[in-house]
């Protein structure tokens, strides 16, 4: 039961966190609102029993990778965005096509409920170092170096953006 709390309430300062990231003005903001939700999944994996997850989810993503963001933010200068009063097609069909997203996933959640009710975490080797590694260096190691590279391809592509006439 306090399980479930718990995870309820780390929930909902993630939803909290994703929201007020779209709201802010300031990227620096918006920035420090993704490192809430980094916080918050990362207690969410403690949850789960997967330590190991949640470390890395601090260290690599609430740590390294929001310095690197930070970092690019105040390369570029940025400053507090302007707002508009948005787009009207946007709104003609976003609308629809939120409800009708919506609607298909809670019409899943009440036709498969018995299906998804058989999940067990303890019994897998969610989290364990060694079902990581696997994943990571045997059978997904083409994305992960394609991702190692876009990341270096954005970074040197900040360099250049940020990079002052003389």
């Amino acid at each position: 039961m306090v399980h479930q709390v718990l995870f309820i309430i780390f929930g909902l300062i993630c939803v909290a966190g994703a929201i007020n990231l779209l709201v802010q003005r300031h990227p620096i903001s918006s920035a420090l609102s993704l490192v809430v939700v980094m916080a918050s999944l990362a207690l969410i994996y403690l949850l789960l029993g997967a330590e190991f997850v949640a470390a890395i989810q601090v260290i690599v993503y609430a740590g390294a990778i929001m310095v690197l963001f930070v970092f690019v933010i105040m390369l570029l200068n940025a400053g507090a965005e302007e707002r508009t009063r948005g787009s009207g097609i946007a709104l003609f069909v976003g609308v629809p096509g939120v409800l009708v997203l919506a609607g298909m996933v809670a019409w899943l959640l009440v036709n498969s409920s018995a299906r998804l009710g058989g999940v067990n975490i303890g019994a897998s080797d969610f989290g364990e170092t060694h079902a990581i590694a696997r994943l990571l260096f045997r059978d997904f190691l083409l994305h992960f170096e394609i991702t190692s590279v876009l990341i270096l391809i954005a970074i040197m592509g900040a360099v250049v953006l940020g990079k002052k006439e003389s």
